[in-house]
């Protein structure tokens, strides 16, 4: 990856706007800009050091940066390194004006698809779902997971931001094609952890027998031979199923697994009830 030497703006200017990005993107989020106003706010540094002695520029740049804007916040650090670049090579403009708001839309809808896919969707699915198992086999050291992600997570973003810096307008084409590839191996990686972890986690035994003759034959027994960890998955591919019916949440879908359970659970009482009456 190609050094960027900038003009004017310095490392300190660079942190800085790491910094704000990081913790004011989301900051004054609004139905009409969205993420419009942090966007300014994480820019604002670089725009102090290129346009401090010509408010006409300011302006125009600041109004330029509050124009709407929405996507993953682990993945504007990609645009607001490309912008920053832009900016300090080749200053503010009508013309350049038009070319960074271009790259700003164009870049901020297909870097949302795959940071949400990789940032909120895979990597909630794997973090979480390690650490509930730790938590449930008392591990204390699953505290330190979440953890140990967001710091990965923050090594990420500032190199995303460097990549926009030295990358720029390229990002459009060369980062596009090869995080196609990286989306796809991360689902699959995302996928083969929570699979894995669902005999782990729900670990639910039919308690069933019944007798052929003299030979008394385990439910259970003819289940794990057919398939393992069957009753796993099928209350895991339930309750994905279930969460997609309308008016549906995971609150409401505990309350079904706890009544089914509690139904499925004292059907032999019922049937011993219902024989005691027969």
């Amino acid at each position: 990856m190609s050094e960027l030497k900038l003009n004017k703006i310095t490392k300190k200017d660079l942190k800085q706007i790491f910094i704000q990005n990081v913790l004011g993107l989301q900051l004054g989020w609004n139905y009409e800009k969205m993420q419009g106003l942090g966007y300014a706010y994480s820019v604002m540094p670089a725009l102090k050091r290129l346009y401090k002695d010509d408010p006409k520029k300011m302006k125009q740049a600041l109004n330029m940066e509050m124009g709407f804007f929405n996507t993953t916040p682990q993945m504007a650090h990609l645009i607001v390194g490309a912008d920053v670049a832009l900016q300090d090579q080749l200053g503010m403009n009508d013309e350049n004006e038009k070319a960074i708001t271009g790259l700003k839309t164009g870049l901020m809808g297909p870097f949302a698809g795959v940071g949400d896919t990789i940032f909120v969707a895979i990597y909630n699915a794997i973090i979480y779902s390690i650490t509930a198992y730790l938590a449930l086999s008392n591990q204390p050291i699953g505290l330190l997971i979440p953890v140990i992600g967001c710091l990965v997570i923050l090594w990420v973003r500032w190199k995303l931001f460097q990549v926009g810096l030295s990358q720029g307008t390229r990002l459009a084409t060369t980062f596009a094609d090869s995080m196609a590839t990286f989306t796809e191996g991360a689902s699959i990686l995302g996928l083969t952890v929570v699979g894995a972890m669902i005999p782990a986690v729900i670990n639910y035994k039919l308690d069933l027998t019944y007798k052929v003759g003299k030979v008394t034959m385990n439910v259970q027994d003819m289940l794990d031979k057919i398939m393992p960890a069957l009753i796993p998955l099928a209350i895991a591919l339930f309750s994905y199923w279930i969460l997609g019916r309308k008016h549906m949440n995971s609150t409401r879908l505990i309350f079904v697994l706890i009544l089914i359970g509690m139904v499925l659970g004292n059907l032999g009482a019922i049937f011993g009830w219902i024989g005691s009456l027969v």
